[in-house]
């Protein structure tokens, strides 16, 4: 399997490529709007033709790209069911896998953060998106987002894969690239060690994080797939890129 990891640094967030040896397929998951031509130009560069654009999750800090590379190279969509988009091509559900040639992406729902959050596992890789990140986790106070329901989500299914199982993160704010589930079942300052569910409750209850500024504009574009906000703000310009005709039509 062919694998690269990318960094959007407006966001913090890693966008991650499985490539296929065999059938010259790719995927991506998480790819953000305003760096679509970055990874466009990586894929092909790899001798790669994107097939599929996968959300972790629907956003709340930046626009998904996945809509612009349908239209540029009739990738298909892919998310979670539970989130019912009328403008994705594929609907992901629980531990029903998504084939790509020789990769396959197994799908763990993982709500908590978001109600239809995913987690992914490809072989000795787990793509964790906003439900456990590196010596922490998602926040819980929106989207339907539930402390307990995530404290259960990481219990129960990402700390129960084996020790040395590699964590992708969707976010690091820190540079740090990847962890292990054992590391952060071990270690994780918020849900590691023998922390119980009322101290995690107690944590997320103190966290007293503000109103996300892009949420109000990217959970709205990304419900569309990545369809651009009309009427954003200037400051907020660079979280999005306007969305032109496509080349292709």
């Amino acid at each position: 399997m062919i694998f690269r990891q990318w960094v959007e640094p407006l966001s913090s967030t890693y966008t991650y490529l499985l490539g296929c040896e065999e059938t010259g397929e790719a995927l991506l998951i998480d790819p953000v709007l305003p760096v679509w031509e970055r990874d466009l130009a990586a894929v092909k560069g790899l001798g790669l033709r994107l097939t599929y654009t996968v959300e972790t999750h629907i956003h709340a800090d930046h626009i998904t790209s996945a809509l612009r590379l349908k239209r540029e190279v009739a990738s298909r969509i892919a998310v979670s069911g539970v989130d019912k988009l009328p403008c994705a091509d594929v609907a992901l559900w629980d531990g029903q896998p998504l084939l790509m040639g020789s990769v396959t992406l197994v799908p763990l729902h993982t709500p908590g953060h978001t109600e239809g959050h995913l987690a992914f596992v490809a072989g000795d890789k787990v793509f964790t998106g906003d439900a456990l990140l590196i010596d922490g986790c998602g926040r819980t106070d929106f989207q339907n987002g539930d402390a307990a329901t995530l404290y259960a989500s990481v219990h129960k299914k990402l700390f129960s894969l084996p020790s040395d199982q590699l964590v992708y993160p969707g976010h690091d704010y820190n540079g740090r690239r990847v962890s292990t589930i054992g590391q952060e079942r071990d270690r994780n300052p918020r849900l590691g060690g023998e922390r119980t569910l009322a101290q995690f409750l107690a944590i997320m209850n103190d966290l007293h994080l503000p109103y996300p500024k892009f949420i109000d504009y990217a959970v709205p574009g990304n419900t569309a797939c990545g369809a651009c906000p009309p009427e954003l703000p200037s400051h907020l310009q660079p979280y999005c890129d306007e969305i032109q005709q496509s080349k292709q039509g």
